[in-house]
């Protein structure tokens, strides 16, 4: 796929490029996974003050208004640089849902802070029974006088450990599977009657469970408006897809990096391992596996910015569907063109699968969106 990236996005790209390589090499990056806050407060600051974290947000509450097909070198580099920030979390699925659902007074007190960083809202949509199923929602709405109130469980919420507040998915009306009945909420991190347990996930960025039981929560509009609510939800799911495939690339294209550097360094019986027919023959696959990975990430990110196109849900899909698996190739060759120190965890070249690992299974694997091209097709 032909794309070039304009002016200005090209300034962003490098000017996030530079910042990452000055404050988030391998080594610190590995300093700040071991620290309590489990991610570099700094960097997250230095991002808002680029302009990074406004990047979706509208132009009339601080943000620039960007597109899927700015946030593709975003988060890119972002990937390149196994970030431990909540950009993913907040940045985009926050913003997104927030943009999408919620009435002008709620947009007006949550997207500034969104904007300039100060604020993380974390998206909590995934549950456990549903295992990549989009639409399944168990958790309870209940209206309780003139407030409401959540009851359920939410799996795999990104930087839940570092979020003031909560978009919740929940079911006003029908059964868990039903493709209306669900309103978006807004949660306090510290609301009463949530239970927050934070874990590393594989790849050492911050993930957690809620649990909700008659916890307050604030709409975000109408509650009983099913058709915006689904929009909002399928939009954001979306919008996500094609940032974690974006963000694979970037991590692709460092493992490409780290496994071609090492061919042109290492030397074996006198010789460097990269002479070796086979092994050149292997790398020159792994750059197969990242172009067609590179212009299925591009189809995604061009899909969310039309989704009025007839094939955009089949592009997103697709785009999971293809970068996921070339992504794991591309990273399995990294590591056995390494050895054993690519085995290592003082060393990068694993750390990229694990990244891989984990945004493959974000918004359904790779089997999951082969069902889900079956029933669109």
């Amino acid at each position: 796929m032909n794309f070039e990236l304009n002016d200005e996005q090209r300034a962003l790209q490098d000017s996030l490029s530079r910042l990452l390589a000055d404050r988030y090499g391998f080594e610190k990056r590995r300093g700040f996974a071991a620290s309590p806050a489990g991610h570099d407060e700094g960097t997250w600051r230095k991002l808002g003050e680029l302009g990074v974290t406004a990047l979706l947000v509208p132009e009339v509450h601080g943000g620039f208004g960007g597109s899927g097909c700015d946030l593709l070198p975003v988060m890119q580099e972002l990937g390149a640089a196994l970030s431990l920030e909540p950009f993913l979390a907040s940045s985009v699925l926050g913003a997104t849902a927030i943009r999408l659902a919620a009435d002008d007074v709620l947009q007006d007190r949550m997207l500034p802070g969104v904007a300039a960083g100060t604020t993380c809202v974390a998206w909590a949509h995934d549950e456990v029974a549903g295992r990549h199923t989009p639409r399944w929602v168990e958790t309870r709405a209940l209206r309780q006088g003139d407030r409401w109130v959540l009851d359920g469980g939410k799996a795999n919420v990104l930087a839940a450990g570092l979020a003031q507040h909560f978009v919740v998915t929940a079911r006003v009306s029908g059964a868990a599977d039903a493709p209306d009945g669900c309103a978006l909420f807004l949660v306090d991190a510290g609301a009463a009657g949530l239970e927050n347990r934070v874990f590393r996930m594989v790849d050492d960025s911050l993930g957690g469970e809620l649990n909700l039981r008659g916890v307050a929560a604030i709409p975000l509009g109408d509650p009983t408006d099913g058709r915006r609510a689904r929009a909002a939800i399928d939009t954001t799911l979306a919008v996500g897809t094609a940032a974690a495939c974006a963000d694979m690339v970037g991590a692709m294209q460092a493992a490409f990096r780290l496994a071609m550097d090492y061919l042109k360094t290492r030397k074996q019986f006198g010789r460097l391992i990269g002479e070796n027919q086979a092994l050149r023959h292997r790398a020159a696959e792994m750059l197969v596996s990242l172009e067609l990975a590179r212009s299925m990430a591009i189809a995604a990110a061009v899909a969310v910015d039309r989704p009025e196109g007839a094939d955009a849900a089949l592009d997103v899909h697709r785009a999971k569907l293809s970068v996921g698996r070339h992504a794991r190739t591309l990273a399995h060759g990294a590591i056995q063109l390494h050895g054993g120190i690519g085995m290592t965890e003082e060393y990068a070249v694993g750390h990229y699968l694990r990244r891989i690992h984990v945004l493959d299974q974000l918004f359904g694997d790779g089997d999951a969106h082969a069902m889900r091209l079956a029933a669109l097709a």
